[in-house]
């Protein structure tokens, strides 16, 4: 089981705090202002849900090969983890403490884990390598998977002409083009590709704690028992 002292939501609000500090407070406002505009507008009702029952997809690994619906779960149940980019700070907190309180946890439930961004991968490869990450990270390529789940969201406008004033707007970031990134959201998917568990954070500083995730895989073992323990 995971370390209960360490959250990854109090992780983030210290990095929230650090910029409160630190960060050119106009700078800091816009930031704030998109994530508070996501909150308010987003429309929840495009979301995928539990219960929804998932169509095939691929995904690129940074590594080069194919990963497909069928072969992540192939073995146990998958769970995908969308994040940013490589270089997005808030991720670059979240996907590390994954790695300490997520994912071993789910290789002793023979659960497969990977963290999907739209950034090209061979961009992306580098938040993988730099973390010497032991889970798939892949590339959502077009944001096609992201786009059928309904989590994308659009950089408003203020966003956008800071991105552009920064000298590197996000469609170059990624190696999209676009202004569209995911929510950052967790889904748990069974071996039928049900989605047995979701999580959509509008805001990019709020993400899923390991222990709602651990517990629906483990929720999953349970299920898989039942038959054998009723016959």
């Amino acid at each position: 089981m995971p370390d209960n002292k360490e959250s990854v939501r109090q992780l983030l609000a210290d990095l929230h705090a650090q910029r409160v500090a630190t960060m050119d407070p106009k700078a800091l406002q816009i930031n704030i202002d998109q994530r508070q505009l996501l909150v308010r507008s987003v429309n929840r009702g495009r979301f995928v849900k539990t219960g929804d029952v998932l169509t095939p997809f691929e995904l690129e690994e940074v590594n080069g090969a194919t990963l497909t619906l069928d072969t992540l779960l192939e073995h146990g149940p998958a769970v995908l983890i969308f994040f940013r980019f490589a270089g997005c700070p808030a991720c670059n907190i979240a996907l590390p403490y994954y790695q300490r309180q997520l994912a071993p946890g789910l290789k002793k439930l023979g659960a497969t884990l990977v963290a999907v961004s739209p950034q090209v991968p061979e961009r992306l490869v580098d938040i993988k390598v730099r973390h010497n990450f032991d889970f798939h990270v892949a590339s959502d390529l077009g944001n096609a998977l992201g786009r059928r789940l309904g989590i994308l969201y659009t950089f408003d406008q203020a966003s956008q002409q800071a991105s552009v004033a920064s000298g590197k707007p996000i469609g170059e970031v990624t190696g999209t083009g676009t202004w569209e990134l995911p929510m950052p959201t967790v889904l748990v998917i069974d071996r039928q590709r049900t989605v047995r568990f979701v999580d959509v954070a509008p805001d990019w500083l709020v993400r899923t704690e390991a222990e709602p995730i651990l517990a629906a895989v483990e929720a999953l073992q349970v299920e898989q028992r039942q038959p054998a323990l009723a016959s």
